[in-house]
């Protein structure tokens, strides 16, 4: 996946059958379903795959218990299923996650066991283990560091985990291996129509090289997430929003406020939201919250109500009562919900279920929706683009695909860092064998290696710093400190790689310095 190779492709193909505008979740899943349908597919990511929501996920794959509790029979139905898919198509990176509700009140064993045998039944052949009522003593077993005071015993169900931009880069590159065209820093600034005020192409700026592009295509999906209002302006000054933001903020403390592999599930809050401890990269993330917010943001900050409401929760059912000093990251990501036909009201009132609108010029735009459901929301994006009449009905593909990466379930070692990378790990060995250099860590309380930054450079498209310590390697997510330490020498690497220049190793190291501060509770 070279992006010089990528855009050789837009010089060679004078119509595409699908172009993609966004290069998150959706975006991807929708260039993935397409090029394994035969269509000649392009999609363009004005930033980085990811680079917004989609790698600010809790790291799940799951139903959704609140859902569940909410009567969304249909919705969890689907995410069970697509959860169960996932585990299968990406088994590197997909994979169960014990769960543990500690009760409190003596009703709440036999109401989360009841609710959850319906989760598990509802999951059917897909489902990941049965959900049972465990006593005081298991739970303490479980979740050594929970808050034993009033502890009457706890509820364990299996749901899904996973590593959300290391997904976004397997799709990139399995909806390239499969004949479609994928560019990251490609701007969609305008969109071109004929005179029958239908839409032919898009116009792309190259971001990286400032080389303009009209690209013509028979159908032009638009897949931006918090930013698809933008999108329908260019189409229709006149429309009516579509979206809105809503923020949700997680904190990732050291392992040791909840040791072991099992999480903790808190079912219902102060704000009637569910909040999750999750181990994650030998972390624990914590989140999240439900916030409308008015502008969508590549880079929201945590609103300080967020962050004492996660600090205070967390505090209430932790022995270990987490602090503002004790946060190694803090990242907020905004979803992408359908705006609700009245103003006003709490986001938990938004459905989550996907929408596909599209507009008289023929542009078809896709919202809401959740990462566990990407692939069933692509197939439906693509039906809907068939729907249309400007390309042919071919069959999907995508439910027994095997995503780039993936690998046998018990051939994988999670002990191993490398394991996010399945089937590469070989390859990037090879480099650290090649040349012992790659072998060295690029900061010395973490297991990542200069061979994977040459890996992401290389293979996965990778252009910048912050592409590579936020999304290729998770090292802003997991330990901000130490991501700012590394970034210099990072950007060494790639410019070594792309043949840059001392200046722009040293405007590159400063750029992601100022953004990675923002994920400090505590000033650097």
């Amino acid at each position: 996946m070279k992006r010089s190779a990528q855009l050789s492709k837009l010089n060679t193909n004078s119509e595409w059958d699908v172009i993609i505008i966004g290069g998150g979740s959706s975006g991807l899943g929708a260039a993935v379903d397409a090029a394994t349908r035969g269509y000649k597919t392009v999609l363009f990511e004005a930033r980085d795959f990811a680079k917004a929501t989609s790698s600010r996920s809790t790291k799940l794959l799951h139903g959704g218990v609140r859902y569940l509790a909410q009567g969304d029979i249909a919705l969890v139905k689907e995410a069970l299923r697509e959860r169960g898919l996932l585990e299968r198509n990406a088994s590197h990176l997909a994979k169960k996650q014990v769960f543990v509700i500690p009760n409190y009140k003596w009703i709440d064993g036999p109401f989360y066991t009841i609710g959850l045998k319906i989760y598990d039944m509802l999951s059917k052949k897909l489902s990941l283990g049965k959900s049972e009522h465990i006593s005081k003593s298991k739970a303490l077993e479980m979740l050594p560091t929970v808050e034993p005071n009033g502890l009457h015993g706890g509820v364990i169900y299996y749901d899904g985990q996973f590593d959300d931009s290391r997904m976004a880069v397997n799709l990139a590159q399995t909806a390239v291996e499969n004949g479609g065209a994928i560019l990251n820093y490609m701007k969609v600034t305008g969109l071109i129509k004929d005179n029958k005020n239908q839409i032919t192409g898009v116009k792309v700026k190259d971001e990286i090289n400032g080389t303009e592009y009209e690209v013509k295509g028979k159908v032009v999906l638009n897949a931006t997430g918090v930013f698809t209002n933008d999108i329908l302006n260019m189409n229709d000054p006149n429309h009516k929003k579509t979206v809105v933001p809503s923020q949700g903020i997680h904190l990732v403390l050291d392992k040791s406020f909840l040791p072991g592999d099992n999480a903790l599930m808190i079912p219902k809050t102060s704000d009637g939201r569910v909040l999750f401890a999750v181990p994650w990269h030998n972390r624990l993330v914590v989140g999240t919250t439900d916030v409308l917010v008015d502008n969508p943001s590549l880079e929201p900050r945590a609103l300080e109500q967020e962050i004492e409401f996660v600090l205070n929760t967390a505090s209430q059912y932790l022995v270990k009562k987490p602090t503002r000093k004790d946060v190694l990251s803090i990242f907020a990501g905004q979803r992408p919900l359908a705006a609700p036909d009245k103003e006003g009201g709490s986001t938990k009132e938004v459905s989550r279920n996907h929408k596909i609108l599209v507009s008289e010029t023929g542009l078809l735009s896709i919202i809401g929706g959740k990462w566990t459901t990407f692939r069933q929301m692509a197939e439906d994006f693509i039906d809907k683009a068939i729907e249309t009449g400007k390309i042919d009905r071919r069959p999907c593909k995508t439910d027994k695909l095997s995503i780039h990466g993936n690998m046998p379930a018990n051939q994988v070692d999670r002990t191993n860092h490398l394991y996010v990378y399945g089937s590469d790990i070989p390859a990037i060995k090879k480099l650290q064998q090649e040349n012992p250099e790659y072998a060295e860590k690029i900061h010395p309380n973490h297991e990542y290696t200069k061979a994977e930054i040459v890996w992401a450079v290389r293979e996965e498209m990778a252009q910048k710093v912050e592409d590579i310590l936020a999304r290729r390697v998770r090292l802003l997510f997991v330990d901000a400190r130490a991501a700012i330490d590394a970034a210099e020498s990072v950007a060494k690497i790639i410019a070594k790689e792309l043949g840059y220049d001392d200046n722009w190793v040293t405007q590159e190291t400063k750029e992601f310095q100022d953004l990675a501060k923002g994920y400090l509770l505590v000033n650097y």
